[in-house]
């Protein structure tokens, strides 16, 4: 492969959610958490602006206003924030994960994997060689963490 060179394709622009973070092997981990952190103390602090509070024990505990339709914020914000990352951050975004879960009593916990198809393309460097295409199969994994509870009928 050293008379070939890679060809760089651009990468698909899709949009970001505001609750997404997406985790890449070169970024710092306690970074990655702060930034989690502050989603989720955001999302806690307008669940409680917009509950009532009650202590059960020695425990607070909280209850939407309008348990019919939800507090109004959960429309507009999010409920829930989704760690992702492919190849080899997934083991970063497990390890995020999981210090998250510590840091944050009660965070309930959805994970998805899948895989991916990725073509390279490779262009000669040399006069008469032809170009190569070779297809990779990448891991993915989705991690939704949230203070509600989420799907209960999902595999993950």
């Amino acid at each position: 492969m050293d008379r070939y060179q890679k060809v760089e394709k651009p990468k698909p622009e899709s949009p970001i959610n505001e609750n997404e973070i997406r985790i890449t092997s070169l970024g710092a981990i306690r970074n990655y958490i702060n930034y989690a952190i502050a989603l989720l103390q955001k999302m806690v602090s307008l669940l409680f602006a917009h509950s009532i509070l009650m202590f059960i024990g020695t425990e607070l505990v909280f209850t939407l206003n309008s348990p019919g339709n939800g507090a109004p914020f959960l429309d507009k914000h999010v409920k829930e924030i989704v760690l992702k990352a492919m190849g080899q951050a997934i083991s970063k975004t497990v390890a995020i994960a999981e210090i998250l879960k510590k840091r944050v009593p009660r965070l309930h916990q959805d994970t998805a994997i899948s895989s991916v198809s990725i073509t390279d393309v490779w262009e000669p460097i040399e006069e008469g060689l032809v170009p190569v295409e070779m297809t990779r199969q990448v891991s993915m994994i989705s991690i939704t963490l949230s203070p509600k509870e989420l799907n209960k009928n999902s595999v993950g």
